[in-house]
């Protein structure tokens, strides 16, 4: 072939359209992702399509990108495949550097109709010599838009207690202009956000996005791991480039000795692409996650749950502070009861004890089994809260587990706030485990179980591993086999995803998991955005936010926190029992509301008509859209003025009819202009806060 000679793979379908550029004397490189048809060619891409980072040789230029490795600028196309499965499509593209041996193959799925695709990488070393990798990325290509300066980059700070907090600034905040075709050389800089350790979400959450302000054209992007990742974004000659990945030497300590004929896989991320913005990009992510979760009975039936913890017994549950409580969340209307932490614990100082996970005799005179029959009496499912991956340093089983079976730095196992954290790579850790699961599921006919996650182990282990960063990697694989095992063997059993909050909220473990507790957050005026920026995270129908009513509370205040949990999975706490009747009823009709919004939750995309939340912003908003209706979720907090203007562009041009379906419309009034697309909604109300949420038609079905 020619050198002057480009040929293309085009890949896609209804929703999507990939080319990939092929050169004899470049390497392989994505010249176009976008939504629906082929679009006009854009000029040649020149980003690598994978990196292979390896300590021989490093990068082609000195910096400390994962962008211009000297084997990814190296790497040659040799073929590939299109085929096609269970309503998904596949590409597999093969490449080989003839210097170092390795042969890359990447694997892009995208599930049909839907503009977003799932990518990762196999390296292998067809060599005759072991190849040490340093890292390699999951997907690396250009971003198509008008230019660095017009560019928006979206990221979200999370942390225990703060999660979810979206920011979208300029790129060019980040990464200033350089005027590199003056210097004819790619930038050295770069925009990277990072995780280490097993909390995915413990400071960013593992997601990016770009955004072009004059086309609308934007990625978002999400790295499917629950352990350490790593994206980034930078100027290269012909625009930003994106580079998404697991573990790396540079900041995890991770390596690989890959030896002859020994292959190595990436962990998997996804990118949705769109050609109209943030929240279109956002519904075509949302879709991919729908196609993505594993099928559950849990995810049609979206039970309501009742968890004990949350501002009302707080770790410390006993038969006869339970009994009214279940009573009282039954007659609310939930359909799940979860006894949280505690209920193992017969001292009263369990944190560095626990591991057995054995009912507690002093809390429970008669049993835990009285407490349960009580929750089935009422048609509830009985759950409890699990910390499985943790051994106490004063617990039992310390004892009893070989060494091996725990995470170890040295040859000593690692302690991290008076726990040991279990090794799931080996086989008694395993075997404990199922033990604990299968004996509670099935001699005391648990059915929902809270899964926490309150330690974070550091880089990894050193045990039978070339780099802790391996080990670690390892471990976090064997850990989603465990949890697949376990939906195997009881699959109506409900398994929800709490780390310490929301600190490990990543799509490695949502893709298996029904739920997600959003935050610990306790305060009520503290918690709306957490919980209206949780759909761009997450499913709205997994963000489990917590609703926490207190007999303390004002009707306004009840209604505000309910409303927290009404758009989305809704998580009820509070000592429903000591309330009015009054009282009871506003949180009744709250439930009563959510359980009516439920079948459209499925299907619903999410919308921010004040944009992405701000953690102090006084006036919040939350809208999901389904089929004729637009749910909108409202938050006024103290401080904030009478009105707030609502933008809702998808409405535009539309007569529309209002209903303020919780509380009540009692101090709230609203007006509509179709042209400016403008819901204005005005509450006087007095403070402290009062929260409302609305309902209005959506656009009218396609003719």
């Amino acid at each position: 072939m020619p050198a002057d000679v480009v040929e293309t793979v085009r890949w896609g379908h209804t929703g999507l359209t990939a080319v990939v550029e092929i050169h004899p004397d470049r390497p392989v490189a994505l010249r176009e992702l976008s939504a629906g048809a082929p679009p006009v060619l854009t000029a040649r891409a020149s980003q690598p399509l994978v990196e292979v980072l390896v300590p021989g040789e490093g990068r082609a230029r000195a910096s400390q990108r994962l962008s211009e490795t000297a084997v990814g600028c190296r790497l040659r196309y040799a073929g590939s495949e299109q085929s096609g499965d269970g309503g998904w499509h596949e590409l597999r593209v093969r490449m080989r550097d003839e210097v170092s041996g390795l042969a890359a193959e990447l694997i892009m799925r995208s599930p049909d109709g839907v503009p977003a695709v799932r990518a990762q990488v196999r390296v292998t070393n067809t060599g005759e010599h072991p190849v040490p990798l340093l890292a390699v990325t999951s997907f690396a290509a250009v971003f198509p838009g008008s230019g660095m300066s017009g560019l928006d980059v979206l990221y979200a700070g999370s942390e225990w207690l703060g999660e979810n907090r979206w920011t979208r600034r300029p790129l060019a905040d980040h990464v200033p202009g350089l005027g590199l075709r003056e210097h004819g050389q790619h930038g050295k800089g770069t925009f990277a956000l990072t995780s280490q350790g097993t909390w995915s979400s413990g400071r960013h959450v593992p997601m990016g996005g770009l955004t072009d302000r004059g086309t609308g054209r934007t990625w978002l992007w999400q790295i499917e791991h629950n352990g350490p990742w790593r994206w980034e974004t930078g100027e290269r000659l012909d625009g930003a480039y994106v580079v998404l990945s697991g573990p790396t030497d540079l900041d995890h300590q991770w390596s690989e000795l890959l030896a002859p004929g020994e292959s190595f896989t990436t962990v998997p991320v996804a990118i949705a692409v769109s050609g109209g913005g943030v929240e279109e990009a956002a519904a075509a992510l949302t879709a991919y996650r729908r196609a993505l979760v594993r099928p559950h009975p849990d995810r049609a039936a979206l039970p309501v749950v009742f968890n004990d913890y949350m501002n009302t017994l707080m770790g410390d549950p006993t038969t006869d502070k339970l009994l009214p409580l279940i009573d009282a969340a039954a007659a609310a209307g939930a359909q799940v009861f979860c006894v949280d932490a505690g209920w193992y614990d017969d001292g009263g100082d369990w944190w560095d004890s626990v591991g057995e996970w054995l009912p507690s005799q002093t809390r429970f005179p008669h049993g835990l089994e009285e407490v349960l029959a009580r929750i089935t009496s009422h048609g509830m499912i009985p759950g409890l809260w699990l910390e499985p991956e943790v051994i106490g340093v004063r617990s039992p089983m310390a004892g009893k587990l070989p060494a091996e079976a725990f995470l170890q730095r040295g040859g000593v196992r690692l302690a991290e706030h008076g726990r040991h954290h279990l090794d799931l790579r080996h086989p008694a850790a395993v075997a404990h485990l199922d033990q604990v699961v299968d004996r509670l599921v099935e001699e005391l006919g648990v059915g929902y179980f809270k899964l926490d996650y309150n330690i974070d182990p550091g880089a990894g282990t050193d045990r039978d591993a070339t780099s802790v960063g391996a080990g670690l990697l390892a471990h976090n694989r064997a850990h989603l086999a465990w949890l697949e095992g376990v939906l195997d063997r009881h699959p109506h059993l409900v398994l929800e995803n709490c780390g310490s909050g929301a600190m490990r909220m990543d799509y490695a473990m949502l893709s298996r998991l029904q739920l997600q507790s959003t935050s610990d957050q306790q305060d009520f005026l503290r918690y709306p955005p957490i919980a209206v920026a949780a759909p761009l995270s997450m499913l709205p129908e997994q963000a489990a936010n917590w609703a926490y009513p207190q007999p303390g509370m004002s009707g306004e205040e009840i209604a505000f926190t309910m409303v927290t949990g009404i758009l989305g999975r809704l998580y009820l706490s509070g000592n429903l029992h000591r309330m009015t009747p009054e009282q009871f009823r506003l949180v009744e009709r709250g439930v009563r509301l959510h359980r009516s919004l439920r079948a459209g939750l499925l299907r619903a995309t999410p919308c921010w008509p004040l944009g992405l939340p701000g953690w102090d912003d006084p006036w919040l908003a939350l809208g999901l859209r389904t089929e004729g209706v637009t749910h909108l979720g409202l938050w006024r907090r103290p401080g904030a003025p009478e009105t707030t203007v609502l933008r809702l562009p998808h409405l535009a041009g539309h007569d529309l009819t209002t209903e303020f379906a919780y509380p009540a419309a009692d101090g709230w009034a609203c007006s509509w202009d179709p042209r400016a697309a403008e819901l204005t909604v005005t509450a006087t109300v007095p403070l402290p806060p009062p929260a409302s949420s609305v309902s209005a038609p959506s656009e009218p079905p396609p003719l």
